[in-house]
């Protein structure tokens, strides 16, 4: 794990191109692949306990909406709201977009994006580090959220490990960061 040298953030082109997207079919998307993700993974209901039935804000600095998690056992959903209506949720998590992805595939150390304060917790603390000591213990991957196993997922991981190797480069060359090519 790592500590990223000063938040690695989107370029904000990438945010006014995603901005006008439609809400819907991305929510619709996000919801079912949690609900099956869960369905498939019972354990990780059990292990967040009472959190379940907190909404959590996730909110990326570098985009121009929030996504607002329920993971209620029989109604769980992901919402994309405008970051000014995240008010039902108890617990909000801030920071730039790759910053969170490090975080949920291993790139980054928790502890060190909060301490550095590329990440930013507000409300009820404790159900954030639920939710984070779940995720670490879960060590999802894209293929298994995809809801892929074999060579599906193998081929899934490894696309989606160097897309996010790439985009890390181009965040970091756009900001003026040095580093080395993409490989």
């Amino acid at each position: 794990m790592q500590t990223p040298s000063s938040s690695p953030s989107l370029p904000p082109v990438v945010s006014a191109l995603i901005a006008p997207l439609p809400k819907a079919p991305m929510e619709a998307l996000l919801t079912r692949l949690t609900r099956r993700l869960i369905a498939r993974r019972p354990d990780l209901l059990r292990r967040l306990g009472e959190v379940v039935r907190v909404p959590v804000a996730i909110v990326p600095d570098d985009m121009p909406h929030a996504f607002l998690l329920s993971l209620d056992p029989d109604h769980s959903r992901v919402r994309i709201c405008g970051k000014d209506r995240i008010g039902e949720a108890q617990a909000v998590v801030r920071a730039p977009l790759l910053v969170l992805l490090g975080l949920l595939d291993g790139t980054y150390d928790g502890d060190a994006v909060f301490f550095s304060r590329d990440l930013r917790i507000e409300g009820r603390t404790e159900h954030v580090l639920a939710l984070r000591n779940t995720l670490e213990e879960a060590d999802l991957t894209p293929g298994e959220f995809l809801g892929l196993t074999g060579e599906g997922a193998r081929f899934v991981n490894r696309v989606g490990d160097g897309l996010l190797e790439k985009v890390r480069w181009f965040a970091a060359r756009s900001s003026g960061q040095r580093g080395g090519q993409p490989s």
